[in-house]
């Protein structure tokens, strides 16, 4: 199956190297794609579960989803995150 999801904090290259890490780490994800212009994320899964896991993932490395709580410190969350991009990309 595959997905689309609007995330929130999306910023940068160094946001889209850490979803994109991040998310192939998950067992049964594949083809992660980032497009920052419309703030999302793409990506393939096996089943209900997986694409539960990718979105508290998001969630917890400062990514939630659109119509997801976005707190001060969900986004900053997100600028460590994208600072680790930075450097790993």
């Amino acid at each position: 199956m595959k997905t689309t999801l609007k995330i929130q904090n999306l910023k940068c290259g160094g946001c889209a190297n850490t979803i994109t890490s991040k998310l192939s780490d998950i067992e049964n994800i594949s083809d992660v794609t980032i497009n920052n212009e419309k703030h999302t994320v793409s990506f393939s899964y096996e089943n209900d579960k997986t694409l539960l896991d990718a979105k508290q993932l998001l969630h917890k490395i400062g990514y939630p989803i659109i119509g997801e709580k976005n707190v001060l410190a969900t986004k900053a969350k997100s600028f460590i995150s994208c600072a680790i991009g930075r450097m790993n990309g």
